[in-house]
């Protein structure tokens, strides 16, 4: 199908790739790859999916993986600095890591941490870990973690990025059906320009937005 806006920036998009019954398309202009809205799952297969996952924040091997965005919180922020992990699943192993050094995190998860006052409140860094890929309205998405910032914040989003020189057919991250949106490099710049940050800095898989 054709001329589905892109849920970030609203351009156009065209047919991009189908696996099996799903469509993914390209927007136009931030290039990112996206699911067809009628290939979402439902929130309680959703649900059902993430509970599939096995999330022992205790792990050394899964604080190994999140450890760009720890390291970078540890490296730019103190403990006394408020922070938020955004999508924080079953189990956050940035969350211990983050607690066990004596900072001041919370956590705030769709499913299974839905504690909205913590969205009530501002923070100097937000955690965005491998959940990104998970937003169905990542324009809205953006606006809310901005909206969390204090001046000076910083948002640290870790996700694998579309790159179109990659096969998108043995791709191992666009076959979990709960990845809806899968941004291209310039997608974070559209974000930067779009929600005002001053800064965006690319380190791998971890992308960091500061004000």
């Amino acid at each position: 199908m054709k001329n589905v806006a892109c849920p970030l920036c609203g351009a156009l998009s065209n047919s991009f790739y189908t696996h099996g019954q799903r469509e993914f398309l390209q927007c136009s202009l931030c290039l990112s790859v996206f699911t067809h809205p009628k290939d979402y799952l439902t929130a309680e297969a959703e649900q059902a999916h993430y509970l599939c996952h096995n999330n022992d924040p205790g792990d050394i091997r899964y604080q190994n993986f999140v450890s760009p965005v720890t390291n970078a919180i540890l490296t730019d922020f103190q403990p006394q600095h408020k922070g938020l992990d955004f999508g924080s699943g079953t189990g956050s192993p940035i969350l211990k890591v983050l607690t066990d050094n004596g900072y001041d995190v919370r956590e705030f998860d769709l499913y299974f941490h839905n504690d909205l006052q913590a969205l009530q409140q501002k923070y100097n860094y937000i955690a965005c870990s491998e959940t990104a890929e998970h937003f169905k309205k990542p324009h809205t998405e953006f606006t809310q973690l901005k909206s969390l910032l204090n001046a000076g914040g910083r948002l640290y989003v870790m996700t694998d990025r579309f790159d179109p020189d990659r096969d998108f057919g043995t791709w191992f991250y666009k076959t979990d059906p709960t990845h809806v949106f899968l941004y291209h490099a310039k997608a974070f710049e559209y974000i930067r320009q779009e929600f005002g940050f001053k800064t965006l800095t690319i380190q791998g898989r971890l992308v960091i937005l500061g004000l």
